[in-house]
C-alpha cells in the first residue's frame, strides 16, 4: 500500500516501512480486540461500558470518592460533553451523583454513591481477571516491563504539558 501511495519525486510523507506497517496494524488489531473484550465483559457482568467502569474507578480512588467534573474529564481523556452524558447515565443508575463545588460556584463534583461503590466492588474481580487473561497471562515478565515502558513513552509524547495544548478534554 505504501508503495502505491508514494508519488514521484520530491520530499513527501515519511511512509511507514513494511515492518512499521506490520507493527502498526498489529497494534490496531490488538487494541480494538482488547477494548471489545473488556467492553463485552463489563456489559455482561455489570451492564455498563468500559468507559463507565473507568469513571467509577477514578471516583473510587479520589479523596472522599468525589472529583471535579473538569478533572474527571482530563483523567478519563474524554470531552466534557461525553463525560456529562456518561455521568447522567450513571446518575440514572444511582451509582453517581453531582454536587456543587464549594470552592467554585460554576463547578460541579461527581460523587460515587455507596451503591456505585458496591457495583464496583462486585465487578472489579471479573474485570481484573479479564485484563489478566487478555494481557498479562500472555506475556513474559520481560514483555510486561517492555510494554509498560513503551506505553509510558507513547503517552508522554501524546500529552503535551503546556496549557495551550489542543486536547479534547481540555476544551
Amino acid at each position: 500500500m505504501n508503495r502505491a501511495l508514494k508519488g514521484a519525486g520530491g520530499p513527501g510523507p515519511r511512509w511507514l516501512s513494511d515492518e512499521e506497517q506490520r507493527v502498526w496494524r498489529a497494534y490496531l488489531h490488538a487494541t480494538t480486540l482488547l477494548e471489545d473484550h473488556l467492553d463485552r465483559q463489563l456489559q455482561r457482568d455489570a451492564g455498563m461500558p468500559h468507559i463507565y467502569y473507568g469513571l467509577l474507578v477514578q471516583l473510587a480512588q479520589a479523596p472522599r470518592r468525589r472529583k471535579r467534573m473538569t478533572e474527571l474529564a482530563i483523567d478519563a481523556k474524554i470531552t466534557r460533553s461525553r463525560l456529562s452524558h456518561a455521568i447522567a447515565r450513571l446518575e440514572k443508575n444511582g451509582w453517581v451523583r453531582r454536587e456543587d463545588c464549594p470552592s467554585d460556584k460554576r463547578g460541579q463534583n461527581a460523587v460515587l454513591t455507596d451503591e456505585g461503590f458496591g457495583v464496583l466492588e462486585r465487578t472489579a474481580p471479573g474485570h481484573v481477571e479479564a485484563v489478566r487473561q487478555a494481557v498479562f497471562d500472555r506475556l513474559t515478565p520481560e514483555q510486561v516491563a517492555q510494554l509498560g515502558e513503551i506505553m509510558r513513552v507513547m503517552a508522554e509524547g501524546l500529552q503535551p504539558q503546556d496549557t495551550g495544548a489542543d486536547l479534547p478534554w481540555l476544551r
